[in-house]
């Protein structure tokens, strides 16, 4: 499990499988979800909410480089491997031109996220089981980044 570099965050959706980390269903987790200024009170919703926020600043990247890369907004056709490397090309060139230009009339207020692509292999996905070993490293991530955050908050 630990050798495994790459998953893909879903929504819930998804069944928690080998390489798709999905939200604990029946705990709050979209962000307006935690508008009401409650704090996170067990491991799950700590982690829906880590989880939501992490989506939400993906699809909020994708649609600036959407928005400046017709070749990312309709179906791709090309073969995965190269899909995954016009959308790395494209996220380099992106940065570049926000490092480049202070004001980018394409940024609507997000922080730059900081979105790095390998080269991925892969073949098309068609099926998707949950596994027990996705749900135990699910599990024991959420019980660590809970107890890290809260005994960051208790220290201050």
């Amino acid at each position: 499990m630990s050798s495994l570099r790459y998953y893909y965050l879903c929504n819930a959706g998804y069944p928690n499988g080998e390489g798709f980390l999905t939200p604990y269903r029946g705990q709050r987790y979209h962000l307006s979800d935690w508008n009401d200024g409650r704090l996170p009170r067990t491991a799950w919703e700590f982690y829906n909410y880590k989880h939501s926020s992490a989506r939400n600043a993906i699809e909020q990247y994708f649609g600036l480089l959407k928005g400046r890369w017709a070749i990312l907004r309709g179906k791709s056709f090309y073969p995965v491997k190269i899909q995954c490397r016009i959308i790395a090309a494209c996220a380099l060139i992106h940065n570049h031109i926000r490092r480049e230009m202070p004001i980018d009339p394409l940024d609507v207020g997000m922080q730059e996220a900081n979105l790095l692509l390998d080269e991925l292999d892969g073949e098309r996905i068609t099926h998707i089981e949950s596994t027990d070993e996705w749900t135990n490293w699910r599990d024991t991530l959420a019980h660590e980044m809970f107890t890290t955050w809260r005994s960051s908050r208790n220290n201050h």
